[in-house]
């Protein structure tokens, strides 16, 4: 079996910490599924220095919605302290199929994002937050903009053509002119 290149996976979790001594670990899910995502047996691609490993899961069980996962050969909590901050990922061919209008971030990263009339704004970078509350943060000529991921606002959305028409309401494309420059100078607001 290939090994599969790190950039095609998809992350479906980040370790956040140890949990208790005898080797659990805490995540935070990147997924919408996690129930189905995180079950006893079900292997995890990682970084493992500059090759591409694997972790199988052994025992799942969620505390306040989070995955609380031990791993095979992992028994201590010095095991388990050594994989925070790692991210779990999977073949893009196991994620699950999604309602129409419904888009994964990886779907939507790279999209060119323009206005209507055909004014290109950027490619989307990232996506922020989730469900009602994310926004696709697009960088362009005018540094980062954030744009609400609204049916209002992003009225097409084709990830197969790389490609979100928004239809911008008055301003919005003025809010965020210049706003990676005031981070990176430290003034957040």
């Amino acid at each position: 079996m290939d090994t599969p290149r790190w950039n095609d996976l998809v992350m479906v979790a980040r370790v956040a910490r140890s949990h208790g001594r005898r080797g659990e670990v805490i995540l935070n899910p990147e997924t919408d599924f996690p129930e189905e995502r995180f079950q006893p047996g079900r292997p995890f691609f990682v970084l493992d220095g500059p090759r591409v490993g694997t972790l199988v899961a052994r025992s799942v069980w969620f505390h306040r919605d989070r995955p609380v996962v031990r791993f095979d050969g992992y028994e201590s909590i010095e095991q388990a302290e050594a994989l925070a901050g790692i991210e779990l990922r999977i073949d893009a061919a196991d994620l699950q199929p999604l309602p129409p209008g419904m888009y994964y971030h990886h779907d939507l990263i790279g999209c060119l994002v323009e206005t209507a009339d055909g004014m290109a704004i950027g490619t989307v970078s990232s996506v922020d937050g989730a469900g009602v509350t994310s926004r696709l943060v697009v960088e362009g000529p005018s540094g980062e903009q954030l744009i609400p991921l609204a049916v209002d606002i992003c009225r097409t959305i084709d990830p197969a053509q790389r490609r979100i028409v928004i239809d911008a309401p008055d301003g919005l494309l003025d809010l965020n002119v210049g706003r990676s420059r005031r981070v990176r100078q430290g003034r957040r607001w």
